[in-house]
């Protein structure tokens, strides 16, 4: 089955590259040449897309606000492009809901690698398990919305940051080791840097227990996390 995806960029050159080599792929590609077109595809192409491969640089709007707008209502995965490699970039692209980002010039097949690691994340839950709502505390996750609230209140996650919710509230009260987490949410042939684990904790922290009095995500000196509403550590 084939993959859909919307390619925003604004140099023609590139976009008929990566269009030529991801339909050679078998991806159905849509394309957009700056921000509020890319907002208006989105709009016109929801349900439909898979991934979006976001250029930072655009003319009208910023990659940056366009993810921010997508971000408002929807956790589609999104691998943004920037051709400035400074931390400064990566982590802003992150705190706004990137999943992943990459460095202009690059390889295809950097690139094919990375949409397939999304892509099987996304793709990876069976229907049973999208049937079961899972609660701690009044923290509620329903996999069939892919919806997380707390305290009533709508908690919008990036891809990966849900991934990571999923897995931490489905071992509920149970800890679970960095490496553990890592294989799980970013599979076992990730290649990055096993501290990843703790930036997204750190992220969902940030969402999920910043503006609230009862925190549920807890540290495992030594070992790794825990998600737990009674946790005596």
């Amino acid at each position: 089955m084939s993959t859909s995806l919307l390619l925003v960029e604004d140099e023609a050159g590139l976009t008929d590259y990566l269009k030529t080599e991801l339909q050679f792929e078998d991806y159905v590609i849509f394309t957009a040449q700056d921000g509020k077109e890319a907002l208006q595809e989105f709009e016109n192409l929801r349900g439909q897309l898979d991934v979006i491969l976001l250029d930072w640089m655009l003319p009208k709007l910023d990659g940056l606000e366009v993810l921010r707008r997508i971000r408002r209502n929807s956790d589609i995965p999104v691998i943004m492009m920037t051709a400035r490699d400074y931390v400064g970039d990566k982590v802003a692209g992150l705190d706004t809901g990137a999943d992943d980002y990459i460095t202009k010039p690059f390889e295809i097949e950097e690139l094919l690698a990375r949409l397939r690691v999304i892509l099987r994340h996304k793709k990876k839950h069976t229907p049973q398990e999208e049937t079961q709502n899972y609660r701690v505390d009044d923290l509620v996750l329903n996999p069939k919305l892919r919806q997380v609230t707390r305290n009533n209140k709508i908690i919008q996650l990036t891809q990966r940051e849900y991934e990571l919710l999923l897995t931490l509230i489905q071992h509920s009260g149970e800890t679970m080791s960095r490496d553990d987490l890592l294989n799980t949410v970013w599979g076992i042939d990730f290649e990055g840097q096993p501290n990843v684990v703790d930036v997204y904790i750190r992220y969902l922290r940030l969402k999920v227990d910043h503006d609230f009095e009862h925190q549920l995500i807890h540290t495992v000196r030594g070992i790794g996390y825990v998600l737990s509403a009674n946790y005596q550590g």
